[in-house]
């Protein structure tokens, strides 16, 4: 049987990285800026446009575009629906890792998806930060803030739960027990839930 495993994550919990590992452990493709590219293709929107509102929430009533009937989706809320209809089509296509853009809210029905949330402490998050992005202490800790509200944001404004709240993913955890521990412990218990061997 085929299986969707999508990540949540906090920015610096190494929640990408631990994808990446994941699908190569697995071995399924591993979805994540890439699924930008699918949908500007998909859609006919402009890759550039697509990546300026990746996982960005617009105000409700910033952008519209006239239409016949009055007023046209906002291109934030164009962009969301591409990336939606991307990830449904990932999905029937067969076994993949998919990292953010709502995709446990996308596959919520699907009996073939774990949706994991990988968090980390915030001193572990600014390590993480300085050591791979290259920042300064100060300024890891306000992207890191800036980042994650802009993430909640955008899940709370497309979808109807809280992201990061347990109750709304299969497994949460924290990272900072080791990237391979993590994998081993999510593949685990994806294997547990979906009843067959990962």
């Amino acid at each position: 049987m085929s299986f969707i495993i999508t990540i949540g994550r906090q920015y610096g919990s190494g929640g990408r990285f631990i994808g990446q590992e994941l699908a190569k452990e697995l071995n399924v493709p591993f979805y994540d800026n890439d699924l930008l590219a699918k949908a500007a293709v998909n859609s006919g929107i402009d890759e550039d446009v697509v990546k300026l509102y990746d996982e960005k929430k617009d105000g409700v009533f910033s952008g519209f575009i006239p239409s016949l009937y009055g007023y046209d989706m906002t291109m934030g809320q164009k962009v969301f629906l591409a990336q939606f209809e991307v990830i449904k089509k990932i999905a029937a296509e067969g076994s993949a890792v998919i990292v953010g853009r709502c995709a446990d809210y996308v596959l919520k029905d699907k009996e073939n998806v774990v949706s994991v949330f990988i968090m980390a402490p915030e001193e572990d998050c600014v390590k993480r930060a300085v050591k791979y992005y290259g920042m300064d202490e100060k300024k890891a800790r306000e992207y890191i803030k800036k980042t994650d509200k802009k993430r909640a944001s955008y899940y709370n404004f497309y979808t109807d739960r809280k992201w990061s709240e347990a109750s709304n993913y299969d497994l949460c955890i924290n990272s900072n027990i080791g990237i391979k521990e993590t994998v081993d412990v999510i593949k685990a218990f994806a294997s547990k839930k979906l009843k067959q061997e990962l």
